[in-house]
């Protein structure tokens, strides 16, 4: 098993067999030709997926898969009312840093020679109990994120609320909230190469 890393900035992959660790497109062809490629909510980095998926095309055996996974926004974590401000807040703020990546792989696939084999979205749906102790600072991380893209494009009444929901010493801070919630779909396509 081969680890692959999109991008030196994103976590290292390490196969805990052979003790191998992720390598980039660039090297991925040296322990090739695989079973299976799979692209998990990286491709949307990519800057010409056409030749990425054309390199992983010529990386797989025929017969072999590709999976390629993308977020069709980005995840939703607030109660409508938070007690802060007007209701909607995070509703408003996804809409104003637009939260949806373009991205549509069908056809990509298929000019690189992939079969398509099916497209599915997986809707995640989770309350703070399913999804665990760390929901907080998931949602503490991303809500921040979105805040730095937000200054020039919110009002100023919801990115004053926002700093209220983003102060840790808050009462009604994200870091305390016990409502907290994971909103969001995933999209994956599958192709075979012929």
């Amino acid at each position: 098993m081969s680890g692959l890393d999109a991008d030196d900035a994103f976590a290292e992959v390490e196969d805990h067999r052979s003790g191998q660790h992720g390598e980039s497109w660039a090297e991925i062809g040296e322990g090739g030709p695989y079973d299976l490629i799979w692209a998990a909510a990286f491709m949307h980095h990519v800057a010409d997926p056409a030749r990425t998926f054309a390199r992983a095309f010529d990386q797989l055996h025929p017969g072999g898969l590709i999976a390629v996974t993308e977020m069709d926004f980005f995840p939703l974590y607030l109660p409508e009312d938070t007690g802060v401000g007007r209701p909607g807040l995070e509703t408003r703020l996804h809409a104003a840093t637009n939260t949806r990546p373009p991205h549509e792989w069908t056809g990509h696939l298929r000019d690189a020679g992939f079969t398509p084999q099916e497209r599915r979205p997986f809707d995640i749906r989770l309350d703070a109990t399913q999804a665990g102790p760390s929901l907080s600072a998931y949602a503490q991380g991303s809500l921040a994120k979105l805040r730095s893209h937000a200054t020039e494009v919110l009002d100023a009444d919801d990115l004053a609320a926002l700093d209220v929901l983003l102060d840790e010493e808050h009462p009604h801070s994200v870091a305390r909230r016990h409502d907290l919630s994971v909103r969001t779909t995933r999209t994956t396509w599958i192709a075979r190469r012929p």
